[in-house]
């Protein structure tokens, strides 16, 4: 669908009216559940936004992206609270949980407790590392008041990051469709690196 949008182009007026709230409710439903590639989806609108003549195009695709993003994670977070505080739980922490392997919350644990909530800025662009980080800020009990003083940097930073990764697609090619998919496969690859390598390992050792 967003590479038909892409290389169809309509008018900007009308794709602006379409683009920003579906990539507002996009991100926002790919934070509360984390298996929508929401990194590909701000990259495609960074390419498609690189292609527009509207001045603050590029700057309205960070607004949405951040804003849904930050949504989104405190959402999330209070869901989570809500089950840590409830005798049998809920499902979104549960789902949390099963998202979050023990290797990996025992390392959140331990950079939370050394680095406080400057961690959530480096688990929103580490890949798959938001939910354990999460997770761990939860079973610290940390209050949401600072849980979302470090989340908005990370949002921030992420929206900025996979904004670049558009960017730079954008700018290597004349056609936005094409933009589109070396970003997508730029996203999904730096996604997927850290999987591979922990696959790899195991293999190995």
């Amino acid at each position: 669908m967003i590479l038909s949008a892409a290389a169809t182009v309509p008018p900007e007026t009308t794709q602006q009216a379409v683009g920003y709230p579906s990539l507002f409710l996009l991100v926002l439903i790919g934070a509360l559940v984390p298996v929508v590639p929401t990194g590909a989806l701000v990259s495609s609108a960074a390419v498609v936004a690189f292609h527009q003549t509207a001045p603050l195009s590029l700057l309205m695709v960070f607004v949405v992206a951040s804003v849904a993003a930050f949504l989104g994670d405190i959402a999330l977070y209070w869901l989570g609270k809500r089950g840590m505080g409830s005798k049998n739980g809920s499902r979104w922490l549960q789902a949390l949980r099963d998202r979050a392997p023990e290797d990996r919350l025992a390392q959140a644990q331990e950079r939370l407790d050394a680095h406080g909530v400057t961690v959530l800025v480096v688990s929103r662009l580490v890949p798959a590392g938001r939910i354990p980080v999460m997770l761990a800020c939860l079973m610290a009990r940390m209050p949401m008041r600072q849980f979302v003083r470090g989340d908005v940097p990370a949002c921030l930073a992420w929206a900025v990051t996979y904004q670049l990764i558009g960017i730079l697609g954008g700018s290597l090619f004349k056609e936005p469709w094409e933009g589109v998919v070396a970003a997508v496969v730029l996203t999904l690859v730096i996604s997927g690196a850290p999987s591979v390598w922990r696959r790899f390992r195991k293999s190995v050792a």
